[in-house]
């Protein structure tokens, strides 16, 4: 007995110490913070797709986070924030939500308000942290007549859209899409559709990648279908841009991604997260398109991506046939 009782205040010192070093660290407050993993800590996963509105912004912010500009400029340079504020303007901004990339990075959603000033604002980080590039995703306008949405979709694609109803109640509806390039720092805009009821521009991100395999081409059929093919990233990989429209528009299909070559001429699409799945049959002179399951995310319900497609001859820009003196 007596060795107990000598030995209980020991028990009860370890008892202390290790209940106190199990005791969660208090959270750094956001004006504290010095580093990137802190800061991204404060910023909550989101389920893809992320949708937001210019109406969510002109609601009153109840949110007790806010990260002073002195702190957010740390992580992001403050040269990106100049483009949507101003120089001499330094908003509070408010985390909204962000979303994590396995093996690759993450893109966070930001709430940025100075005074009447107010954006939703992209971010990209690498997998390293580090930032990449930045884009407003949304920026109400002053024009009563105007309605802006946004979309950040599960292929990572931010689909910005603006609405505008004129006094005779007609509606007319713009739209741009964005994708991350990130070996040239930015937001690609891949497609834009004016208001004025213009057809949509057609832009080809991969226009200008390596085409050195016999398989990387352009195939065609008619003025507003599109199967972009150019060299992967490493052997046995091509990657691929579609835009593909049929029933004189009334169904649309679009889609970026990598094929793996499976065989000599044939490319199976599938990645993890997607349902649809597509094979390309390559020959000489086309490509043959087949769903294997699972697209309608990508296209009109009315429609597939089946069909064969014609390879464009390809024309070398002029200036890389003109000799150097």
């Amino acid at each position: 007995m007596r060795f107990l009782k000598m030995l209980a205040p020991g028990l009860l010192g370890l008892f202390l110490a290790a209940a106190c070093s199990h005791e969660k660290a208090k959270p750094l407050a956001p004006s504290e913070i010095t580093k990137v993993n802190d800061f991204m800590a404060l910023f909550e996963p989101v389920e893809l797709p992320f949708s937001f509105a210019d109406s969510s912004l002109a609601k009153k912010k109840t949110d007790s986070v806010q990260i002073p500009y002195k702190v957010f400029t740390l992580f992001v340079p403050d040269s990106f924030v100049h483009k949507t504020f101003g120089k001499n303007v330094k908003p509070v901004f408010y985390p909204m939500g962000s979303v994590p990339v396995k093996g690759e990075g993450s893109y966070l959603f930001v709430k940025a308000v100075q005074g009447n000033k107010k954006a939703i604002l992209l971010i990209a980080f690498n997998k390293k942290q580090e930032y990449i590039a930045g884009i407003t995703a949304l920026k109400p306008d002053q024009d009563q007549y105007t309605a802006q949405s946004g979309v950040f979709d599960r292929k990572f694609t931010l689909n910005k859209t603006t609405v505008k109803r004129t006094r005779e109640a007609n509606a007319q509806e713009g739209r741009e899409v964005y994708v991350l390039n990130e070996a040239a720092g930015n937001f690609m805009l891949i497609m834009t559709e004016a208001l004025d009821d213009k057809p949509a521009e057609l832009i080809n991100p991969i226009d200008t990648l390596p085409r050195k395999n016999k398989w990387s081409a352009d195939y065609i059929s008619g003025k507003r279908t599109i199967i972009s093919v150019r060299d992967g990233k490493r052997a046995g990989i091509l990657q691929f841009f579609m835009h593909i429209e049929k029933s004189n528009g009334e169904c649309i299909g679009q889609l970026k991604g990598e094929m793996d070559m499976k065989t000599g001429n044939t490319g199976i699409y599938h990645e993890d997260g997607d349902p649809c799945s597509l094979k390309f049959i390559f020959n000489s002179g086309s490509v043959t398109l087949q769903e294997q399951g699972g697209c309608g995310s990508h296209r009109g319900l009315q429609c597939t991506l089946d069909g064969n497609y014609t390879k464009k001859k390809y024309v070398k820009p002029a200036s890389a046939n003109v000799r150097r003196k």
